[in-house]
């Protein structure tokens, strides 16, 4: 059969329904909730105390850097914060010196404009996950428009860098009490995947098990101290694959029996039936040591992403700049939290955005009135949105961005309370402004080369399969090989699937191979259950089930 596919591009279809439709929280809602509560009091709380209310702005540049990471186990998350710190530092910097060097609009929005498209990129290729750019790009947009000398500069990245450490002890601060929680969870959500697998058996969940694997062994290889709750871990994971190769001869009840204990905070269960061998089974050594792909390779497939972001967030703060906007940097952060990984999920989160941005300005019309008696009254109700749009966030972005919108306008009155009128009808008209044009700039942006990514991920599954294929045939493999090979295999089929999803989503885009995607799908999970058989756990599995 031919494996060209039809040039032709095609006009996919945008969701009209279920884009409001709320989804269950996230099992960890209320750790960034209370983190970036705890992380920004303290800072608003001593400058509200020493009378300089309006130097908040630039704590809480520091202190919102407390939101990131909360899923990385704790040696890796000591050095993603320390990273997302220093790069909230290097956007503020760059944003300051250019707002004390020139007071013109329009140069200020193109330099705004073109740090939102950096900040995506970086924010994308590194995977530092939620909340992504967003924040980074709200504190350096608004930061743009605020008066300022170069003198000043050094005592505000000060500040900020003050904040900043405090983020990172309030992110750390519970590894004291649990040190193997972030991997705990993320095993338990795997073992919670593959057992709804075992029940259902369909191609979504068999999907949803196989990234949830995924995502476990990359929680758990992120570091490389393999301590011996973290060994019993990996043997999770792996009783988690088992499941997801041979679903007919694995027990649910098992599995979710040892999610629920992961969940509580008794000791991790140990299945013994891997026997001795389990250490070279896991073959964790040889994959701690092997070498990552450098920064410059992922970055290459974000390049049209960016482009959207550089142009949409420019077009954005343009417009705003033309209805007479004071705060077109409102309009550019909403374009910059519009782009996805594809046109139909920007359109999605841009539908999102300007719901919650307008349900959220008529609630900053409620609240407005008791914000307003006090400077103390001010601070609190900002800490209470905080609180709940960290909340509220994860069930759909909407909701959180009902907490955000109110927020955003209480903090521009930190230097000084402005008339509440002026200040709702800016917000939804940049709303609205931001929104259109950022989804303008996604739809006239083409990313033609999802389809190559296609084409790449196909290549490397099959690679990758008949490779493992090999080490299964072998009469003597080497040792850690199977492992090694089955996990490989498995990410293999993690990366097509997402590949094959984000090409699914793309305007003007050629036919996509979706029966070699699913002739490949299905041929790499039968080479996985055929490396779980040569290892013997198909066997162990059935007769403790």
């Amino acid at each position: 059969m031919s494996r060209t596919t039809p040039r032709t591009p095609r006009v996919r279809p945008l969701p009209l329904s279920g884009l409001l439709r709320l989804g269950r929280p996230s099992e960890i809602w209320f750790k960034p909730a209370l983190s970036v509560v705890v992380a920004v009091a303290p800072p608003n709380l001593i400058l509200l105390a020493l009378g300089r209310l309006d130097l908040a702005v630039y704590a809480m540049a520091g202190a919102l850097c407390a939101l990131y990471a909360h899923n990385r186990p704790y040696a890796a998350r000591a050095r993603i914060l320390a990273l997302v710190v220093l790069g909230m530092l290097g956007g503020l910097a760059v944003a300051l010196v250019a707002a004390s060097l020139t007071a013109n609009a329009v140069v200020l929005v193109t330099v705004g404009a073109l740090l939102a498209a950096v900040q995506k990129v970086l924010c994308d290729a590194t995977r530092i996950g939620p909340p992504g750019n967003v924040i980074f790009a709200f504190i350096s947009s608004g930061s743009l428009f605020a008066p300022q000398t170069l003198g000043q500069v050094p005592g505000h990245l000060a500040l900020a860098a003050a904040a900043g450490v405090w983020s990172w002890i309030v992110g750390m601060a519970p590894g004291l009490l649990r040190p193997h929680g972030p991997e705990r969870r993320a095993t338990a959500h795997a073992l919670s995947a593959a057992a709804a697998f075992t029940e259902t058996g369909t191609a979504a969940a068999r999907a949803g098990a196989a990234a949830a694997v995924h995502t476990a062994w990359q929680s758990l290889l992120s570091t490389g101290a393999r301590s011996a709750p973290r060994r019993a871990l990996e043997r999770l994971v792996v009783r988690a694959e088992v499941a997801l190769a041979a679903p007919a001869d694995s027990d649910p009840e098992r599995l979710r029996v040892w999610a629920r204990t992961l969940r509580g905070t008794g000791p991790v269960p140990r299945p013994d039936d891997l026997g001795e061998a389990a250490d070279e089974l896991l073959g964790v050594e040889a994959e701690l040591h092997s070498p990552t792909p450098p920064l410059h390779h992922r970055l290459g497939p974000l390049g049209p992403l960016a482009l959207r972001t550089a142009i949409g967030c420019a077009l954005a703060g343009y417009a705003s700049l033309a209805f007479g906007v004071g705060r077109p940097y409102w309009a550019l952060v909403t374009a910059a939290s519009l782009y996805q990984t594809n046109v139909t999920l920007t359109w999605s989160r841009g539908v999102q955005r300007v719901v919650g941005n307008v349900v959220g300005v008529l609630l900053f019309a409620a609240i407005a009135p008791l914000a307003h008696q006090s400077r103390l009254a001010l601070v609190l109700c900002g800490l209470a949105l905080n609180f709940g749009a960290e909340a509220l966030i994860s069930r759909n972005y909407w909701l959180g961005s009902v907490c955000v919108t109110p927020m955003a306008l209480l903090i521009t009155e930190f230097a000084g309370y402005q008339e509440p009128g002026t200040l709702m009808a800016d917000r939804v008209l940049d709303t609205l402004v931001g929104a259109l044009l950022g989804f303008v700039a996604a739809v006239a942006v083409t990313n033609r080369r999802a389809g190559d990514r296609i084409e790449q991920a196909l290549a490397a599954l099959e690679r990758t399969r008949l490779r493992a294929a090999g080490v299964v045939a072998a009469e003597h493999p080497e040792p850690g090989a199977l492992e090694a090979a089955r996990r490989g295999l498995a990410a293999a089929v993690v990366d097509l699937r997402a590949a094959a999803d984000a090409a699914a989503g793309e305007w003007w885009q050629r036919a996509l191979p979706e029966e070699r995607v699913l002739r490949a799908e299905h041929a790499g999970h039968r080479t996985l259950a055929a490396t779980v058989r040569r290892q013997g756990l198909h066997t162990s599995e059935g007769a403790r089930a």
